[in-house]
């Protein structure tokens, strides 16, 4: 376990794995720090991974009264992963998944320097309309679910009106996540991350400045909110590259790690200087 200082004195904790160039991972949603483990097996035979337990998923600062239990910004977010940066001592390749695909786009335009290149998978970024709806009736109603002892409701309100599943298929999400002790204990995580981002607002102009190489990675099975918020980022990132996984969705890192592995590695392969 890699454990950093970030610019505000928080502790930033990280998984360390492999040797050799150094590429930081940072997972989707209800992600406890393990969620990117099978990537980073695939990675590690060739690299250094250090893989992030997001400050929005860390149920100890959740807990810290000085933080009132209150969702953390983005931006705090990009400076955890930008106090990993420092101390790998080197440019670095970022992935970021869905959440943490934003703290990557962010990290990215905070600090291009730090970084060689990127994999941005499925970013859940704000392109048009707050994630949660205008006067965030989504996250209102979302957040009263688990105050009630009821979290596989608030995922199932989460997923179908922020996250776009017909209700078909949102609410056996719902169902789901209460049987899974870890998922039940971070619900109330990613309502925090869905305000954060909601907060950090259309971004657009920003991401237009990115000029780190990207790659910007989904998969052709998806509710049509997140093909047209990866097509709105590839207007404004003319250089990045699309890369579409076919018969793919929002999972495919789970279900398929190898082939993300892959697309990150194909990246490195193209922006790492060659090795003898």
């Amino acid at each position: 376990m890699l454990t950093v200082t970030s610019a505000d004195g928080t502790h930033v904790r990280a998984y360390d794995e492999g040797h050799g160039p150094t590429i930081v991972l940072l997972g989707p949603g209800l992600d406890d720090g393990t969620r990117t483990k099978k990537i980073a097996a695939v990675l590690a035979k060739r690299f250094r991974v250090i893989r992030l337990h997001r400050r929005q998923y860390r149920l100890d600062l959740k807990a810290d009264p000085r933080l009132g239990g209150s969702p953390c910004s983005v931006a705090q977010e990009v400076e955890d992963v930008l106090a990993v940066v420092r101390a790998a001592g080197e440019p670095v390749i970022l992935y970021g998944h869905s959440d943490g695909a934003v703290v990557a786009l962010e990290a990215l335009a905070a600090s291009p320097s730090s970084f060689t290149g990127a994999v941005i998978f499925e970013p859940a970024a704000v392109i048009g309309p707050p994630l949660a709806g205008e006067g965030d009736e989504v996250l209102t109603q979302a957040r009263a679910a688990p105050a009630a002892g009821r979290p596989g409701q608030a995922m199932a309100i989460f997923t179908q009106d922020a996250g776009g599943l017909p209700p078909w298929q949102a609410w056996p999400v719902g169902m789901t996540i209460p049987l899974i002790p870890k998922y039940r204990r971070l619900v109330p995580c990613q309502l925090d991350s869905l305000e954060a981002i909601d907060r950090l607002g259309v971004r657009l102009d920003t991401y237009a400045q990115i000029k780190v190489p990207t790659v910007l990675l989904g998969g052709d099975r998806n509710p049509a909110h997140i093909t047209e918020r990866l097509d709105a980022i590839e207007r404004v990132m003319p250089h990045a590259e699309r890369v579409v996984m076919h018969r793919r969705d929002h999972g495919t890192d789970l279900k398929h790690p190898k082939q993300v592995a892959r697309v990150i590695e194909a990246l490195a392969d193209k922006v790492l200087p060659q090795r003898g």
